[in-house]
């Protein structure tokens, strides 16, 4: 029952960043969100899944490659959309 429910919130909690990028592309501007916040987790997060895959532990695993690509598609929007990035 851990284990599931690890797996289920490890998968599920990088879904939340998808409302964030629906606002950048509906606004059609990120001028609000930071380039360095934004850059600075997105670092983090790619430092950390060489970590993640070689883990024996499927939930770091499952977590690491979902977080990965979510989160790279909130930096692909944030530059898409950002004033200092779009000049």
């Amino acid at each position: 029952m851990i284990k599931t429910l690890g797996m289920v919130s490890a998968v599920a909690m990088p879904f939340f960043d998808i409302p964030l990028i629906v606002r950048v592309v509906r606004r059609k501007s990120s001028q609000d969100i930071s380039l360095v916040w934004t850059f600075g987790i997105w670092a983090c997060i790619v430092g950390m899944l060489p970590a993640s895959l070689v883990s024996a532990d499927p939930i770091l695993k499952a977590f690491g490659i979902v977080n990965v690509v979510l989160f790279t598609a909130v930096v692909v929007a944030v530059v898409m959309y950002h004033p200092i990035v779009r000049k």
